[in-house]
C-alpha cells in the first residue's frame, strides 16, 4: 500500500496544488486516503503532518475509510432541504439500516451528506457512484444502486 501511495503522490511534488492532486490520485487508487498517506505526503512535500491532515480534513471529498460498493452522496444544503432532501435521507437510512456517514454491514452501501452538488436549480440533488441525479427521490437513488 505504501508504494501505491508514494507513486500517486510523487509525481505532483513541486506542482501548484500538487498535494491536493496527489491526494485525489491516492483516493482514486485506494478508494480512500489511508492513514499512512499523511506521513508519506508530509515527507514528500516537506511539510508537517498537521498540514497534510488539515488539507484532508478541509475537503469533504477525501475519505479515511473505504466506502461501500455503492456510494451515495445526498445534498443536505438549504436548497435541497427546502424541497425534500431530509425526507429522502430518512427513507434511505431506513432502507439500508444505517445513519448518514455510515456503510452498511454488508459493505454494499455508504450514504454520505454533502453540502452542495451544484444542482440547486434542480434540487434535491444526489450522486450515486459518481453519477449526478437531479430532482432526486429515494426511489430514483435506490434504482441507481440496483434495488
Amino acid at each position: 500500500m505504501e508504494k501505491i501511495i508514494e507513486e500517486a503522490l510523487s509525481g505532483h511534488v513541486g506542482e501548484t496544488g500538487g498535494l491536493i492532486t496527489g491526494l485525489r490520485h491516492v483516493q482514486e487508487r485506494c478508494g480512500f486516503v489511508p492513514r499512512d498517506t499523511v506521513r508519506i505526503a508530509a515527507d514528500l512535500f516537506n511539510i508537517s503532518q498537521a498540514e497534510v491532515r488539515g488539507v484532508i480534513s478541509f475537503y469533504a471529498d477525501f475519505r479515511d475509510e473505504k466506502p461501500g460498493e455503492n456510494h451515495i452522496r445526498l445534498c443536505v444544503a438549504e436548497a435541497c432541504q427546502s424541497v425534500g432532501s431530509r425526507q429522502i435521507e430518512r427513507e434511505l437510512t431506513d432502507k439500508y439500516s444505517i445513519a448518514m456517514g455510515e456503510t452498511s454491514a454488508s459493505g454494499e452501501v455508504t450514504i454520505e451528506p454533502v453540502f452542495c452538488l451544484g444542482l440547486c436549480s434542480c434540487a434535491p440533488a444526489a450522486e450515486v457512484n459518481g453519477k449526478l441525479i437531479s430532482r432526486a427521490s429515494a426511489k430514483r437513488i435506490t434504482n441507481e444502486v440496483g434495488g
